[in-house]
């Protein structure tokens, strides 16, 4: 069973070591009111501030030895604290200004949204009508393209008498000589053209 704390008492060393105890009053006189002093290198440095000063008149009035005349602020001062005043709480027509300002660019940008999308509309037919277009021509190079390969490995089969493999160096060595002898008629069909242009009489005019 534990004993009662309250019935407990403390060791005999312990009883001797606080019978001499006797601590001196603290020197504070709670009916006066606590005055900083200035000059006073123990006094914090915050207590040295006008803040502080206003804080004291605030509590004690004359009693706290305040001079009134120095919690007024200074010319620079009250002009910070006008113009932040003005920055802060701007008079009712300098609002009234700000607000018609930003209702007009809010309306400038939603105008210019707006024609956008509609220049965007506009160009949306031509658009699709060139997507569809190259669209087909892809179709119709991919077919031409299957056409050609088709031809040229039947020609190489006649050729060779077998299937040649299209990434051998035998069948691209042929279709360099096709492209070359199709080169050669190209050129000497556009030039017939040319002599027969200018071996036929000129036109008759009335």
């Amino acid at each position: 069973m534990s004993a009662d704390p309250a019935t407990v008492r403390a060791p005999k060393r312990w009883r001797r070591a606080t019978a001499g105890y006797n601590p001196k009053p603290l020197k504070l006189d709670f009916r006066q009111p606590y005055i900083p002093d200035k000059e006073s290198d123990k006094t914090p440095e915050w207590q040295k501030t006008g803040r502080y000063d206003k804080k004291l008149f605030g509590r004690y009035g004359s009693g706290s030895g305040v001079d009134p005349a120095s919690l007024w602020p200074s010319h620079e001062e009250l002009e910070k604290l006008i113009a932040e005043e003005r920055e802060w709480h701007p008079p009712l027509e300098v609002l009234l200004k700000n607000i018609e300002a930003k209702q007009k660019e809010e309306t400038q940008k939603r105008l210019a949204k707006e024609k956008l999308i509609a220049a965007n509309m506009a160009k949306m037919p031509k658009m699709i009508e060139d997507w569809r277009r190259e669209k087909r021509e892809g179709k119709q190079k991919l077919k031409e393209e299957k056409a050609r390969k088709a031809k040229l490995l039947a020609e190489a089969r006649e050729r060779f008498g077998y299937n040649v493999d299209p990434r051998t160096p035998k069948f691209l060595e042929m279709v360099a000589e096709i492209e070359k002898e199709e080169k050669k008629k190209k050129k000497l069909l556009k030039r017939r053209l040319k002599e027969e242009q200018a071996a036929a009489p000129p036109a008759a005019h009335s």
